[in-house]
């Protein structure tokens, strides 16, 4: 089956998915689990998404998470090694052919996790670029509804425009 591209009103419980699903898989990480963020458009509060949760775990020893695939298989996810990313370590979990979640793992220090902090955090400070993505998304999703990786690659240059911004605007929050 095609994976469909599928955008829905945002709902209220997508931070409390997130909250219940890293309580459980906390557990599996143990003591070498560092922070657990929700990223992605679910965790940008008012914003259409696919609904699939997205997670971001940061580790002290990435290599430990090769050891917890059984564990993760047990809590119906799938391991699928870096899938793209050096240093990541990706799972997704589904119910037949519907994503639910998706987990990015980190280790600590890895540029990805702040890329990924910073660009939830600026899209929740500055609705007026969070209206944008939305806008551009819903664009896309009505384009290419039976094409994930054209809605996907239709994105990135808008998202490394954010990932700019959001970079320069978490330095001078810093400062």
């Amino acid at each position: 089956m095609n994976r469909t591209v599928v955008l829905v009103v945002y709902d209220p419980f997508w931070p409390e998915k997130f909250e219940k699903e890293a309580e459980k898989l906390g557990v599996v990480f143990g003591s070498n689990l560092v922070r657990m963020h929700h990223i992605g458009s679910t965790s940008i509060p008012g914003m259409m998404a696919k609904p699939i949760i997205d997670m971001l775990f940061v580790v002290q020893d990435i290599t430990q998470v090769d050891r917890i695939d059984r564990a993760m298989s047990e809590l119906g996810y799938e391991a699928m090694g870096e899938f793209g990313i050096p240093g990541r370590r990706y799972f997704r979990k589904l119910d037949g052919e519907v994503h639910l979640f998706h987990l990015h793992v980190f280790a600590l220090g890895d540029p990805e996790v702040d890329r990924h902090v910073n660009f939830r955090d600026y899209l929740r400070a500055h609705p007026g670029d969070a209206l944008a993505y939305q806008e551009l998304k819903l664009e896309l999703a009505e384009m290419f509804p039976q094409d994930p990786g054209s809605y996907t690659d239709g994105k990135t240059a808008f998202i490394q425009a954010v990932d700019a911004r959001a970079k320069e605007w978490h330095a001078q929050r810093e400062d």
